[in-house]
C-alpha cells in the first residue's frame, strides 16, 4: 500500500473499524526497522477534506484557489480539485500537473511574476488565460507572446514579518499601477483584477484590511481606465490555525462586504497553501547518528536547556534541510518532534539539537530542544509537515530520493468527503481505495524500536 507522490497511479489506505492514523505510523515503522529505516510520510487526506469544510463555513465568498508550490502531492490535488478549489501555478510543470488532472483552463492562475517565454507561450496554446504581471517590462512580454491574456495586477502589502528591513516586498506600489494600467491600455491587454501578495504566516489582520483598501483604488483607477475589474484575490498567508482564520473571517469579511459587496459581482478568491496541507501529513525520520557534544553557551536563555551537570546531546536524522525540512531555509521553524518509543513520564530530558545527514552546517533542522535520551535507531515524528516539504532533495549529499508518501483516509471522512459534493467528474480517477491491514504483529501500541 504504498503511494508515492509523482506516481500516477497510487492506493490509499482505507481506515476502519477504530483504526487511529498512530496504528498506520506504528505498522511502517516496524516494517521499515526490518529494512533501510528510511523516512517516510504518512498523508491523512481526510484533513485535506475537512481543512476545505472549515474554510468554506468561515469564508464562504471566497473561492479557494490552492498554491501548487506548497504541496504538489497528486492525491492532494486530486481532493481539492474533487472539491472546486482553483489552482495557482507559478511555473509550467506546475501547470502540467495541474492540467493531468483535468482542471478546467479557468481555474488555473498563472502566478510567477518573472515567466519565461516559452512559459507564457505554452500558457497561452493550452488556455491559461489568467496571469500575474507587476511591472512593464513583464507587461510587454505578455502582450508579444500571449495577448489573449488577462492580468490581476499584483500590489505590494505591508510586510508580514516583524522585522520589515529584512522582508523582501512584491508587487507594484499604489503610485505605479496607474502607469501600468495605462500601459496595458496602450498594449491592448487586458487586466481583470489585483492580487495582493501576501506570504508566509500572515498573523495581522491589518495586513488584509489595508490590502484590500489598496484593491479597491486599483479597481477604481481600472474601471476609470476602461478596464471590466472583476477579480479580487486576497493572497496568501493562512497558516490553517483555528484562531488565524477566525480572526481573517471578522476582518476581511467585513472589509468585502464594504469595498466589494455582493452587488458589485467581483469574484473574490485567496491563495491558501499550507492551509490545506501541513497538519495533514506526518514525516517520520530515524536517528542515524548520535554524539555529546560541548554545551553551547549562546546566553542565559540556554542555561535551562544545560545545566552544568548535564550533557548536551547532537542527533543526526536521515532528512534534513535539502530534503523535507527545506521550509527551514526560508526561515520557517521547525517545531519539535514527538518520540516515537514509549519514555516514562518522569524519565530526564536534556538538551538537543536535530540535524540532517549532510554534514553541512547549515543542515540543522531543530536547534534546541528538550528530550529524554535517545539512541541510533530510534524514530521521531514532526506533525504538520506537509507544507514545503515534497520537492525534490536540494542536493545529493545523501544520495538518496525523496521519502515515499502513505495515504489514508477514514471511511468517514471518505463518506462525508462524497456527501461535500465532488464536483468534477474526472477526479479522483487515480484513486484506489484498499482496506487497511496492520502488521499481526502489531498491537496498536507504540513501539520501542531497537537500534
Amino acid at each position: 500500500m504504498k503511494g508515492i507522490a509523482n506516481e500516477p497511479q497510487y492506493s490509499v489506505g482505507l481506515l476502519e473499524g477504530g483504526m487511529a492514523l498512530c496504528d498506520i505510523i506504528d505498522n511502517h515503522i516496524y516494517e521499515q526497522t526490518l529494512s533501510e529505516k528510511n523516512a517516510f510520510f504518512v498523508a491523512d487526506l481526510g484533513v485535506v477534506m475537512r481543512q476545505h469544510v472549515r474554510w468554506r463555513t468561515l469564508m464562504a465568498q471566497i473561492r479557494p484557489y490552492y498554491t501548487v508550490r506548497s504541496n504538489s502531492s497528486a492525491a492532494v490535488i486530486e481532493v481539492l480539485a474533487a472539491l472546486g478549489t482553483g489552482f495557482i501555478c507559478t511555473n509550467k510543470s506546475e501547470v502540467e500537473l495541474v492540467q493531468s488532472h483535468g482542471i478546467p483552463s479557468e481555474d488555473i492562475i498563472y502566478s510567477g511574476v518573472c515567466k519565461q517565454v516559452s512559459h507564457i507561450k505554452y500558457a497561452a496554446k493550452n488556455g491559461i488565460d489568467l496571469l500575474v504581471c507587476d511591472n512593464e517590462a513583464e507587461l510587454c512580454k505578455i502582450s508579444r507572446c500571449h495577448p489573449n491574456a488577462k492580468l490581476l495586477l499584483q500590489v505590494s502589502t505591508e510586510s508580514c514579518s516583524p522585522d520589515n528591513e529584512i522582508s523582501m516586498s512584491f508587487g507594484c506600489s499604489l503610485k505605479d499601477c496607474r502607469h501600468l494600467l495605462e500601459r496595458a491600455k496602450e498594449l491592448g491587454v487586458q487586466v481583470v483584477g489585483v492580487r495582493s501578495h501576501v506570504s508566509g504566516f500572515c498573523e495581522d489582520d491589518q495586513v488584509y484590511v489595508h490590502a484590500i483598501s489598496d484593491a479597491r483604488c486599483v479597481f477604481d483607477m481600472g474601471e476609470e481606465i476602461g478596464f471590466n475589474m472583476k477579480i479580487l484575490d486576497i493572497g496568501g498567508g493562512f497558516s490553517g490555525s483555528e484562531t488565524q482564520l477566525e480572526l481573517m473571517n471578522s476582518a476581511v469579511m467585513s472589509m468585502v462586504d464594504l469595498y466589494f459587496p455582493l452587488s458589485t459581482g467581483v469574484s473574490i478568491i485567496a491563495e491558501p497553501g499550507s492551509f490545506f496541507v501541513s497538519s495533514a501529513f506526518t514525516l517520520a525520520v530515524n536517528i542515524i547518528s548520535k554524539e555529546v557534544v560541548a554545551r553551547d553557551h549562546h546566553g542565559q536563555e540556554n542555561d535551562d536547556l544545560s545545566p552544568n551537570n548535564e550533557p548536551e546531546f547532537q542527533y543526526t536524522l536521515n532528512e534534513g534541510v535539502y530534503g523535507s525540512f527545506a521550509s527551514k531555509l526560508s526561515d520557517t521553524s521547525i517545531a519539535a518532534p514527538s518520540l516515537h518509543k514509549n519514555a516514562s513520564l518522569d524519565a530526564p530530558v536534556f538538551s538537543s539539537s536535530l540535524w540532517g545527514p549532510s554534514g553541512d552546517d547549515l543542515d540543522q533542522v531543530v536547534e534546541h530542544c528538550l528530550l529524554p535520551e535517545l539512541n541510533i535507531g530510534d524514530w521521531l515524528m514532526f506533525t504538520h509537515a506537509g507544507a514545503y516539504s515534497l520537492g525534490q532533495p536540494l542536493c545529493t549529499a545523501t544520495d538518496s530520493p525523496p521519502p515515499p508518501v502513505y495515504y489514508v483516509i477514514s471511511s468517514r471522512d471518505w463518506f462525508e468527503m462524497q456527501d461535500t459534493g465532488v464536483v468534477h467528474e474526472a477526479t479522483l480517477k487515480n484513486f484506489s481505495l484498499v482496506p487497511y491491514f496492520l502488521n499481526s504483529c502489531l498491537t496498536g501500541a507504540a513501539l520501542s524500536v531497537p537500534a
